[in-house]
């Protein structure tokens, strides 16, 4: 038998987990951005750096907070003890 909520937790893992790698992703294109434009120019460059940054913030912030939700979800669970026997080990 499988539980939905562990099902839909793990879900969501996978979910703040991916939304998270696009974020860091969007961060080092910033970044990169930043650095060619510093070397070049700016007029392209600076809106690649606003852009980015403007998804990186879209989409990291509301994957760090739900990863932190999942993980506090499961510390909950596993202290109370309602998890089954064999993920109450993790």
């Amino acid at each position: 038998m499988s539980d939905p909520v562990l099902e839909k937790r793990a879900k969501l893992e996978r979910l703040a987990a991916l939304g998270q790698r696009v974020g860091y992703l969007f961060l080092l294109v910033a970044v990169v951005g930043f650095f060619v434009g510093l070397a070049t120019s700016y007029e392209t460059w600076g809106t690649v750096v606003v852009v980015a940054m403007a998804l990186c913030t879209i989409t990291l912030a509301p994957a760090i907070v739900l990863g932190y939700a999942v993980k506090a979800a499961a510390r909950e669970d596993r202290e109370a003890g309602r998890l089954p026997p064999q993920l109450n080990e993790r």
